[in-house]
């Protein structure tokens, strides 16, 4: 039998080469191949050749299931902490595997401690599994969170065959947090902790007796500088839910995103505040976001959109001024640069606005990133209003999605974002045209509601008492 020969893996991708080269040509990502020595054949784990012998039968299992199966669902671990639970679909599922990835000081140590310490303290058994801290820097780190009466259990180790037999047995604990999945190895495999084949061998193994031994497993996972989680993509696909950490330095608002869930519903949102005594729940995000808003100023809207099941209001930024370069500079935070030169041209071509040779600066107030298209109208809303340096009635709120022709198109859940504006104390709001059964729903009756169905409509409300010249379109009209 042929020996087995060395192979090359990248770090980015996981692709394998037979040879060594600078760039990888799956990913295109540069210096990231690194020699892996082959693992020895051996019976069972991961990567080893199956050793030959007679095949077992795979017994097939009915999709009602049994009792146990049926009341899995009821049997959901509540950390007591409401916005991660939230973000979790309700609590943690036995068996389950969550990925929590994000960058380097966001607070994912100090979210997962604080809902072990939680977990624990309600009577769950839980242990906390380091690779990067000591079991007394992670005891100070308590003390400053106030969690060091919590019965909470520690453990400093990287080996994955020692933290396996560590819990593999019947009095197994209920919740078991890694941290992180970067540090951990297996002794059978030849590379450094942290390359594809360490991380994605270690995960296998934690979730295979995650899944036999019935406790929710929570691995912390680092990030690359393109902001996603380093390792293998296929780590993503393993596990059964990936949290992400998200927060600028700057702002002390802190965002929790399931970008897969399983067991409940995806880019559902948990927001939580940076203290010095650790990450407080934000109850009602949107009166955070808009408390430091001041109505009177030319360039801002409030949007009120929504993460997940849940309606957030949120103040958008714009500025628009003369430019001294030749070509204009678009600078976006908290949005898609794409979507923003869309609206731009949108508002050059069909409403006949001149933004060729400005600078325009856009941005979401409180370090929240917007992916839905529903905020299309308050971003116009936002460059009109610094445009024109009429500011945005105060108490208004704005949504709707732009087409390229100017039209501005319905939006999902309406009533659900008026609901929320009113609770705020907001009058009024700017929407798209509803339609047939949506139309005969009020559901924010205390509010006025203006409906627009073309992006000329808005230009001219908020430039009535400006002078705005708004030229010639060049659909000629």
């Amino acid at each position: 039998m042929a020996k087995p020969s060395a192979r090359f893996v990248c770090q980015s991708c996981g692709a394998a080469f037979a040879k060594w080269s600078g760039r990888c040509e799956a990913c295109g990502a540069w210096n990231a191949i690194v020699e892996e020595a082959p693992r020895e054949s051996a019976p069972g784990g991961l990567g080893t050749a199956r050793p030959r012998g007679k095949a077992r039968s795979v017994e097939f299992q009915p999709l009602a299931g049994g009792g146990e199966d049926a009341a899995l669902e009821n049997l959901r671990r509540a950390s007591g902490i409401a916005e991660f639970d939230r973000v979790c679909g309700g609590g943690l599922i036995p068996g389950a595997a969550v990925l929590v990835g994000g960058d380097p000081g966001v607070g994912k140590s100090t979210v997962l401690l604080q809902a072990a310490a939680r977990l624990a303290q309600g009577g769950c058994s839980c242990a906390y599994i380091s690779g990067e801290e000591s079991l007394d820097q992670i005891r100070l780190r308590a003390r400053r969170l106030g969690l060091a009466d919590s019965p909470l259990r520690l453990a400093a180790a990287t080996s994955v065959r020692d933290i396996l037999a560590a819990l593999d047995r019947a009095e197994a604990p209920d919740v078991v947090i890694v941290d992180s999945i970067q540090t951990m190895y297996l002794d059978s495999l030849e590379s450094a902790p942290g390359s594809v084949a360490q991380v994605r061998g270690s995960a296998q193994e934690l979730i295979r007796l995650a899944k036999t031994r019935g406790f929710s497993l929570l691995l912390v996972g680092h990030v690359t500088k393109e902001g996603v989680i380093a390792g293998p993509k296929v780590l993503e696909h393993m596990v059964d839910t990936v949290l992400t950490f998200e927060g600028e330095r700057g702002h002390q608002f802190r965002i929790l995103r399931a970008v897969k869930n399983r067991f409940g519903p995806t880019d559902e949102i948990g927001v939580f505040e940076m203290t010095d005594r650790g990450l407080i729940e934000v109850a009602n995000p949107s009166a955070l976001f808009l408390a430091d808003r001041r109505g009177d100023i030319s360039g801002a809207a409030v949007f009120a959109g929504i993460e997940g099941t849940r309606p957030l209001l949120v103040e958008i930024q714009a500025l628009v001024s003369p430019s001294p370069l030749g070509t204009p500079r678009r600078a976006v935070v908290g949005w898609d640069s794409a979507r923003l030169a869309m609206v731009l041209a949108v508002l050059e071509a069909r409403c006949g606005l001149v933004l060729a040779g400005r600078d325009v600066y856009l941005n979401v107030a409180g370090g929240l990133r917007i992916t839905e298209p529903a905020a299309d109208l308050a971003v116009a809303a936002a460059l009109v209003s610094a445009l024109s340096e009429q500011p945005v009635p105060e108490d208004a709120v704005v949504f709707g999605e732009i087409g390229l022709s100017g039209e501005i198109r319905a939006v999902s859940q309406s009533d659900t974002r008026l609901k929320e504006a009113a609770k705020l104390g907001f009058a009024r709001a700017f929407t798209p045209q509803r339609r047939g059964n949506a139309a005969k729903r009020r559901g924010g009756a205390a509010l006025e509601v203006k409906e627009l169905t073309h992006l000329r409509d808005l230009v001219a409300v908020l430039t009535a008492d400006s002078g705005l010249p708004l030229g010639r379109r060049r659909d000629g009209a």
